[in-house]
């Protein structure tokens, strides 16, 4: 089985090498030129595992669009965020479609997997092509050092029809313990974006109940580890600053972009009250730094850690940026340090990582993602503790928001 794979980002690299593992061959075709230099390279953000496999197995790499009528199956792995104004940014998916759409042979098996607007697979590639199984599966890749291997997480399958439906199911079978099949693609894309507005408004939930844990006086993080001990009725979800990556900022607004004329209540409150987060904790942290009889103007803060999520060098819709932003609009001279992220672009502003933050008296140091040694952290030295992860040594100046 010969699979190409459209796109070599998060998601589509981890997926070419579980195929490579899986043993079929494999081509990865991507339009950068850059990306596929640091995919030769090895300079690519990937888990141990992952890292191994590019080591052992021989990636075939291709910019040239015509290797897709070469392949057995196609699968499309491309990124699928929204803009500045919450609007979904198509343009990634409808290029990648249409060159499938002008390169795909009959007889082709085609899987894609990009978290998408409901309807999406049939307009941008049912529609078009005659001769070809077309399904949607929706990507499930965990990434981090602790993320779950993709083979270990059972995959969705929304297939155009029963002949596309068995094909899909054989090749995914490959990389995944289980499929489970629903009646159309219409309803595997559904099924992607109930997944993330699940974690969505119950992230949302988490951090209004820390709101109103500090209010009335209880720790946040006792209250959460209790109600965990249900073992029924109750999933974990922890506060946090707010959210990053690719898919909860991203995901649940191509639905109410899709509703837009009778947007669900419940989903958009949640998505207001996550982007409202990041200036929160800013909020916090001006509070802090007023209680210490710090200005905010030429205060030195420290944001620790601005990866979305740790162990991943990933800054994608991360919340340090605005919480950075918000900062620096305000007077402070607010930095980063991130064992795995070097440089920001924060508004019009290049940042590079502090050097070594011990060597700053810092009047306040934000804990945005835990990673890293921080154990330079003292317990007089000023901790807004945005994950509510540290522990709090006793009389200490560490606080959550």
């Amino acid at each position: 089985m010969h699979v190409l794979i459209v796109g070599l980002g998060y998601v589509g690299l981890p997926t070419a090498l579980a195929f490579l593992e899986a043993g079929c061959r494999v081509t990865g075709y991507d339009v950068s030129a850059t990306r596929l230099a640091a995919i030769a390279k090895g300079q690519v953000d990937l888990s141990p595992l992952d890292h191994a496999r590019l080591r052992f197995h021989r990636l075939e790499t291709t910019a040239d669009p015509a290797a897709i009528a070469a392949a057995d199956a196609v699968v499309i792995c491309v990124p699928t965020p929204v803009d500045e104004h919450h609007v979904p940014d198509l343009s990634a998916l409808r290029a990648a479609c249409g060159t499938v759409v002008a390169h795909a042979v009959p007889g082709q098996l085609v899987i894609l997997t990009s978290t998408t607007y409901v309807g999406s697979t049939r307009d941008l590639l049912i529609d078009h092509l005659g001769g070809v199984d077309v399904v949607f599966s929706p990507e499930r890749v965990d990434p981090g050092p602790g993320g779950r291997p993709l083979e270990h997480s059972p995959r969705v399958l929304g297939p155009a029809s029963a002949k596309a439906g068995d094909r899909a199911e054989e090749l995914l079978k490959r990389v995944a313990p289980s499929v489970h099949r629903v009646s159309s693609p219409e309803a595997a894309e559904l099924c992607k974006l109930l997944e993330n507005s699940f974690r969505a408004v119950n992230i949302a939930l988490a951090n209004e109940f820390a709101d109103i844990a500090r209010e009335v006086g209880v720790d946040p993080v006792e209250v959460i580890e209790a109600a965990a001990t249900k073992p029924f009725g109750f999933m974990r979800f922890d506060p946090g600053p707010g959210v990053g990556g690719q898919c909860v900022p991203s995901d649940p607004y191509y639905l109410l972009w899709r509703l837009r004329r009778a947007a669900p209540t419940v989903l958009t409150a949640a998505m207001g009250a996550i982007a409202a987060r990041p200036q929160a904790v800013v909020g916090r942290a001006l509070e802090m730094l007023a209680a210490a009889g710090r200005d905010i103007r030429d205060a030195k803060v420290l944001i620790a850690g601005v990866s979305y999520k740790p162990g991943v060098a990933d800054a994608r819709e991360t919340p340090a940026m605005p919480i950075i932003a918000a900062l620096r609009r305000l007077g402070a001279r607010a930095e980063f340090t991130d064992p795995l992220v070097e440089e920001l672009v924060v508004g019009e502003e290049f940042l590079k990582r502090a050097p070594d933050p011990r060597t700053e008296p810092w009047d306040l140091v934000i804990v945005h993602t835990l990673g890293g040694d921080l154990g330079w952290l003292r317990p007089e030295q000023p901790v807004l503790d945005a994950t509510y992860r540290l522990e709090r040594p006793g009389d200490s100046r560490w606080e959550v928001p």
